[in-house]
């Protein structure tokens, strides 16, 4: 018997963790850093790569077979006001879980002390602060500037994909302004690119179950001190409990506004959920979510192409809830009288317009966290020892609120497509070796 895909990639998962904990305890750290975890970077690069020509394919060509330019205007309009809603409900469920937990009160000096020791001039948190410092210095109508290119190639080289998801659109919807003989050549070239990227997909997936074995290895290895986990496992806690209620709020979703089974939808989208909890990444799992929407959740490539690019970079539903929740217990430790319902409702404000900034790469979220702070006029002497506090638990709270993003866009693009009518009931899914066969 065949074993699903997503089978194999928690096999593989669950002997990286193992293996992890064994090079731990033989102080194998540095095999496992020169020889395993390359192939999870290998993995991750390969992911990108095809990740920006699939959004710049996939989007004209969607944009393009509308026909029409008013169905943008509704799709748009529709994405942005569900991922703009599904993201505020994700910030009140962490502020709701926060303020009733209260996971911060009651810390030892001693612990606060040896966590500042240890984390608080960390490389990590330095970089974190200087980037937030970096964005919160700019003007306030940078994020519109910086979504619109000066250079398109300089745009793809970058991965900039705010810019790249602007000239897709653009491209798309002057295709559709001039004489359809002229656009077809162009249209076919995209399309049949959009093809050949989904094909790659299809390819890489092969190496996936090696590769999460390799990513959590490496992860494993990183977690040097137990001690300190232990004692942020209260918060951690918290984190997770949001995630996993705001992941039981999107199969409310699926099962009473798209009318499809829960359980359907978690089997066929656990792939890109394993890669996302793997990577960190939702711009590095893109291709499989779009993979896995389009193919296996039957939402026409006119949807997916628009929802899923988008909602990879303006939708972080638990990245927005970890900011919630880790801003909170962060005032709990260390500026309790910061504590006020104005600062919450701030908070609230705040973690929605930054959530729409994060960069869909690992630890964004805490560059972010640090504008949120400094929203409700946080202590600017006291960030460091902030970010510190949570530094220990961020990499593996991140892999888990990255499986809520990729979640959420797919659950919006079903939601999106059921609207339009764009929901097939019947995918065919796509094999690697469809057409083998005829060319072996």
């Amino acid at each position: 018997m065949k074993l699903a895909l997503h089978w194999k990639i928690i096999i593989g998962m669950i002997l990286g963790i193992i293996f992890g904990f064994i090079m731990n305890a033989y102080d194998g750290k540095d095999f496992v850093s020169d020889w395993i975890a390359p192939w999870g970077k290998i993995f991750i690069n390969l992911l990108k790569l095809i990740a920006v020509p699939l959004i710049l394919a996939s989007l004209i060509k969607g944009i393009s077979d509308l026909k029409d330019i008013s169905k943008i205007k509704s799709m748009g309009l529709r994405t942005i006001a569900i991922y703009v809603g599904t993201t505020l409900i994700a910030i009140i469920i962490g502020l709701t879980i926060v303020n009733t937990v209260k996971p911060g009160v009651g810390m030892s000096q001693d612990t606060i002390t040896k966590i500042k020791m240890k984390y608080e001039n960390d490389a990590g948190v330095t970089d974190k602060l200087a980037k937030a410092t970096a964005q919160n210095d700019a003007g306030p109508l940078q994020a519109l500037v910086d979504i619109f290119p000066s250079n398109i190639f300089v745009s793809l080289a970058e991965a900039k994909m705010l810019q790249v998801i602007f000239f897709a659109l653009f491209v798309g919807i002057c295709l559709l302004l001039i004489a359809e003989e002229k656009a077809k050549p162009l249209i076919n070239f995209f399309d049949s690119l959009n093809e050949v990227v989904m094909k790659m997909v299809d390819l890489i997936m092969l190496f996936a179950p090696y590769a999460v074995f390799a990513l959590m290895a490496n992860v494993i290895i990183a977690f040097d001190d137990t001690e300190i986990l232990i004692k942020l496992l209260n918060y951690a806690g918290c984190v997770v409990l949001g995630l996993a209620l705001m992941i039981g709020f999107y199969l409310v979703l699926i099962k009473f506004v798209v009318k499809k089974s829960p359980l359907w939808f978690l089997k066929e989208i656990s792939p890109a959920q394993l890669l996302a909890f793997s990577t960190s990444s939702s711009a590095a799992t893109l291709p499989v979510t779009m993979e896995r929407v389009e193919e296996h959740l039957g939402v026409d490539k006119e949807v997916s192409g628009f929802v899923l690019p988008v909602g990879a970079t303006v939708n972080m539903d638990g990245t927005s809830l970890y900011q919630g929740i880790a801003a909170v217990f962060i005032m709990q430790v260390i500026w309790p009288e910061g504590l006020t319902f104005t600062n919450q409702l701030v908070i609230i404000a705040t973690a929605l317009l930054a959530s729409i900034g994060s960069a869909a790469v690992p630890s964004a979220g805490m560059v972010m966290l640090v504008i949120v702070l400094e929203s409700i006029g946080f202590p600017a002497e006291l960030l460091p020892i902030g970010l510190a506090l949570i530094f220990a638990v961020d990499r593996p709270l991140d892999m888990c609120r990255t499986v809520v993003n990729v979640t959420g866009d797919a659950t919006v693009s079903m939601i999106v497509a059921k609207s339009l009518g764009k929901l097939h009931d019947h995918p065919k899914p796509k094999e690697w070796d469809d057409n083998y066969d005829a060319v072996k």
